[in-house]
């Protein structure tokens, strides 16, 4: 039985926009699970090693079909989405979790370099807004019978990638190479530090 058949969930990197979603998904599959993505929204300036995404995730509440090849795998999406995902199915949750002071200067950088303006919402009406969103995530899966959580510090996998990548990796069953996982990280990629 091959290691994709005895994981019997689904895996999601989930968090906030600009989070470290993308590296987390970049690591785990280096690790060796297979990535749920369709390579639409191609590498840029804002994620240089490619964004991991997965159209259909979007449309799960409408059409969530695609879980059915999804256990085993992992895939991204937003928090706001997980609350779309059907009882039928086991999910782990690698979410992530950074300073929103890092999460808004990240956003503002990326809506200016695709000249959308940021919806005329202060930072701290936007921090308050996520904290709350995030709160209110947090007790939502705690409540989920079929929702494990393993909540990961952006800035922990940055600083101690080795010791976040064995947490990660018991995490979704042991069988990783922590090794790979570790490696993937890039520090010179942490561009909006927050002192």
């Amino acid at each position: 039985m091959s290691s994709e058949q005895k994981r019997d969930y689904v895996i999601i990197v989930s968090g906030l926009p600009r989070s470290g979603t993308s590296m987390m998904m970049k690591a785990i599959h280096a690790g060796g699970i297979e990535p749920v993505i369709d390579n639409i929204r191609v590498a840029d300036e804002d994620n240089p090693k490619g964004y991991y995404e997965f159209e259909p995730v979007k449309k799960t509440k409408e059409d969530a079909s695609w879980l059915e090849g999804a256990a085993g795998k992992v895939v991204k999406m937003v928090y706001r989405l997980l609350y779309d995902l059907p009882a039928g199915f086991k999910y782990r949750v690698v979410f992530m979790q950074r300073d929103l002071v890092e999460v808004l200067a990240s956003q503002k950088k990326m809506l200016d370099r695709s000249g959308k303006a940021g919806g005329g919402i202060s930072d701290e009406q936007m921090s308050a807004l996520f904290t709350a969103e995030l709160q209110k995530c947090e007790k939502w899966i705690a409540e989920q019978p079929n929702f494990e959580v393993l909540y990961v510090g952006h800035r922990d996998m940055i600083n101690d990638a080795a010791a976040q990548s064995k947490r990660i990796n018991e995490f979704l069953g042991g069988e990783l190479n922590e090794q790979a996982i570790a490696e993937t990280v890039d520090p010179t990629l942490y561009r909006n530090r927050n002192q």
